[in-house]
């Protein structure tokens, strides 16, 4: 019995070490890979390279002119930048940012932890000046994991099989019930940390633009260099 249980433990474990992370999408394209890799998809959905730099694409996002530049932690992409192309004035700015916001709200590929719209009566220039205050809103991509019930089994029984025995687990406790879900709900946190979808507003001489970042935090810097 000890061998099956074994054996059981070491397949489940394998198969998160070999599973595909799903990562962020920016435009149903995976952010990772390489750099020219990316770059070469992002052309397939129209946008093309800038006249005067090879680095930044041109095109169209979400109705805008926009540039888009692609970030790298070594040889592998972790972030997609959109920029509006086209600065705008103080009004115009409020009413993209709480357009975005609502955007993202209704969109069920992302869920909200809490953004706040910005107030028509706020004074974005001011508060930005002296307040240093920063205007972002961020969202999160809802991981595939959540939507395959026997998948999110397999890679959470490594961590309760780490901490629990099967005997443990055949007769459970209202203790180790209530820490069950915990480690489930941790573990649906982790994974929405993972795609993370913000953006704020930018300043550029009293006009202002939308930035957007599309992260792979798989992917991110995570202290290897140190």
């Amino acid at each position: 019995m000890k061998k099956i249980i074994a054996g059981f433990i070491f397949m489940l474990i394998a198969i998160c070490a070999h599973a595909q992370k799903d990562v962020t999408q920016f435009l149903g394209i995976p952010v990772d890979g390489s750099k020219y890799a990316m770059i070469q998809k992002l052309k397939t959905k129209g946008f093309k390279t800038n006249p005067s730099n090879k680095d930044v694409l041109n095109g169209r996002f979400n109705g805008m002119d926009v540039n888009v530049f692609v970030g790298t932690n070594g040889d592998k992409v972790c972030r997609i930048m959109v920029c509006d192309a086209n600065p705008v004035d103080e009004r115009s700015i409020q009413i993209r940012f709480n357009n975005l916001c609502r955007q993202f709200e209704n969109n069920s590929k992302y869920i909200s932890l809490g953004n706040e719209l910005i107030p028509d009566d706020e004074d974005i220039s001011y508060e930005m000046l002296i307040n240093k205050k920063r205007y972002e809103a961020i969202f999160y991509q809802q991981p595939a994991e959540l939507s395959d019930t026997t998948l999110l089994r397999e890679r959470l029984m490594p961590r309760v099989l780490g901490k629990y025995t099967a005997e443990e687990l055949a007769n459970k406790t209202e203790d180790i019930q209530q820490d069950l879900i915990k480690m489930g709900v941790e573990y649906m946190m982790e994974l929405y940390s993972k795609k993370p979808v913000w953006f704020m507003i930018s300043n550029n001489y009293g006009k202002y633009y939308i930035t957007m970042f599309y992260d792979n935090e798989y992917n991110r810097a995570n202290g290897e260099d140190l």
